[in-house]
């Protein structure tokens, strides 16, 4: 077993599902990898499985019974690394919109004192490609509004790539998590933030998917922006 196991939730990304595997697995620095997929009807998880016997003790699969977002498979890749004591845990997307490369920066900035370490498309300007300009500024001002309503002073407040140390993790409670979508990003690093951990930001390049379709909706959308709101008032309250 290696100090860090990266954990990447799939539905449907079966043109993607073996090059990110292989991808991640072939660093210089040895990670483990978490498959949590939700039943993907396009045979995503059987070619995960398959490729264990490639990487037997590296490689793992979850296979859940049914699509019930991405913040709850997170948290079930979470318990998963916690009861297994790994150090270092990861999120990453599995359609190459981070770069596996980036996971060694990450892991850097943990090890040097990083609590969580953020990979932020917005800490040295906008460093986003293939997007259209209307979800770049979705995104980015979103971020704006988490920084003035929660007061964390995190320009990627909706990143979904990061590495934690276990004992962040541990200190959640994940049975209070309640959102799954860009609200799940911005809740896990309030959560930290308010537990007093060390966040820090290490600028990457975000490249939007060429293979598979985007999970963004509406509904994700209108989650983050009164999620942030009911995470404030729950923090004012004392019920976070």
């Amino acid at each position: 077993m290696n100090e860090g196991l990266v954990v990447i939730p799939t539905y449907n990304e079966i043109e993607n599902i073996e090059p990110i595997v292989r991808a991640v697995l072939m660093l210089k620095t040895p990670f483990d990898l978490l498959i949590v997929d939700d039943n993907s009807p396009d045979g995503t998880a059987r070619k995960a499985i398959a490729l264990q016997q490639e990487y037997p003790d590296r490689l793992y699969v979850e296979v859940r019974q049914g699509k019930s977002g991405l913040g709850t498979a997170y948290v079930h890749g979470f318990k998963w690394a916690i009861a297994r004591k790994y150090e270092y845990i990861f999120e990453m997307d599995a359609d190459f919109s981070h770069n596996p490369a980036d996971l060694e920066r990450l892991l850097e900035a943990c090890k040097k004192g990083a609590d969580m370490a953020i990979g932020s498309r917005y800490s040295r300007g906008v460093n986003v490609v293939n997007w259209p300009l209307s979800r770049v500024l979705l995104s980015y001002f979103a971020s704006v509004y988490v920084k003035l309503i929660t007061g964390m002073k995190i320009h990627d407040a909706t990143a979904g790539f990061k590495c934690y140390k276990r004992k962040v993790l541990e200190s959640i409670n994940f049975n209070r998590i309640k959102f799954v979508g860009y609200a799940f990003q911005i809740e896990m690093k309030y959560r930290a933030y308010v537990n007093g951990f060390n966040l820090v930001e290490v600028p990457i390049i975000f490249t939007d998917r060429t293979k598979g379709e985007s999970k963004m909706s509406n509904a994700i959308i209108k989650e983050a922006i009164f999620g942030v709101i009911s995470l404030k008032f729950k923090k004012i309250l004392n019920r976070l």
